[in-house]
């Protein structure tokens, strides 16, 4: 997945900072050495001295040029280590400076982009989904399936809520493999504290660690921030926004339900589900509410919307957060 062009530049611009700020400890580094060992200088007179004059007898046609340089150039190096040496400074103290030294801080190695800079970008876009720390401690590999019970079932379904859960995590594991390949969104409703928000917490981390945009947030941040672009005096705000939540490759909204809901709440979920499935990016709701709840809550044309384009999952059982409260004492 491309980053966006703004978080791009925003990238390379911090690698145009780190190399200038390397350049600069650098400088500092010639100039301290300089001043203690003035031969250091001397040396590098020189070095400059008979690189020029190689070079001169080279475009002159003398074939040995060449070989005697590299030969001058390696005892020069040599005596420049060990003068460092002899006044207590590392032998590279003042060589290039590089924050990584494969790539030069150039973030690339030839054409390809060098692990600094895919780190760069998985950071980049952790820091702008509202999910730093979070998934450190909620992702696939703490997700714990004996929380829920192999008794409680479904009227409907038949399902226990062991078999409901395993299920949900195959489809979610699902959806991140087809990811790139398929557009799909997801619905997870079902009752307080089983492990809805937890779920889609795996599923940002899985798709962030590939370096697609995932943007988080909280039913009534969301709206706040979409009221924000209808409100706000500030042009550069309101694309801002609308540039993360319109455009981001995952948008999940969490806890559906628990915003104020009224005709401009309404309005502008439509619009932003209209959108993004208007431009095929994918969306994850969780909420407490049921199906009926959601039709009378908001609309049906909304209702419609999530039933024709999303895989809504139903999860129930007990609620974690307070068997994990009793499993504490």
């Amino acid at each position: 997945m491309a980053l966006k062009n703004h978080q791009y530049q925003a990238l390379m611009r911090a690698y145009d900072l780190r190399q200038s700020m390397n350049a600069h400890l650098q400088s500092r580094r010639i100039d301290e050495v300089h001043k203690e060992i003035p031969e250091i200088a001397e040396i590098e007179h020189t070095i400059s001295t008979i690189s020029v004059a190689s070079a001169r007898r080279l475009l002159d046609g003398d074939r040995t040029a060449l070989a005697e340089l590299k030969l001058q150039l390696d005892e020069l190096a040599r005596r420049k280590r060990q003068l460092l040496a002899d006044h207590g400074f590392p032998p590279d103290y003042i060589d290039s400076v590089y924050t990584c030294s494969d790539c030069k801080d150039t973030g690339y190695i030839g054409n390809e982009k060098c692990h600094c800079f895919v780190q760069a970008s998985i950071d980049l876009l952790y820091f702008q989904s509202n999910m730093q720390g979070i998934l450190e401690t909620e992702n696939f590999n703490t997700f714990r399936l004996d929380y829920y019970s192999e008794t409680i079932t479904d009227s409907i379904t038949g399902l226990t809520s062991y078999q409901a859960i395993t299920r949900a995590v195959e489809e979610s594991k699902d959806f991140i493999r087809k990811f790139s390949l398929k557009y799909q969104n997801l619905l997870f409703y079902g009752s307080t504290g089983i492990g809805k928000t937890f779920l889609t917490h795996c599923i940002a981390k899985e798709l962030l660690e590939t370096s697609h945009s995932v943007l988080y947030f909280s039913a009534v941040q969301l709206f706040d921030a979409l009221a924000d672009t209808v409100f706000s005096k500030s042009e550069d705000r309101t694309d801002s926004i609308h540039e993360e939540i319109f455009n981001c490759d995952l948008l999940i909204i969490d806890d559906l339900g628990t915003e104020v809901v009224n005709n401009f709440v309404a309005s502008q979920l439509f619009t932003c589900l209209d959108t993004r499935d208007s431009m095929q990016k994918a969306t994850i709701i969780s909420t407490n509410l049921s199906l009926q709840a959601i039709r009378e809550i908001y609309s049906e044309r909304i209702f419609s919307r999530l039933s024709s384009q999303y895989k809504i999952i139903k999860l129930f059982g007990d609620d974690i957060r307070l068997l994990k409260k009793l499993h504490s004492y």
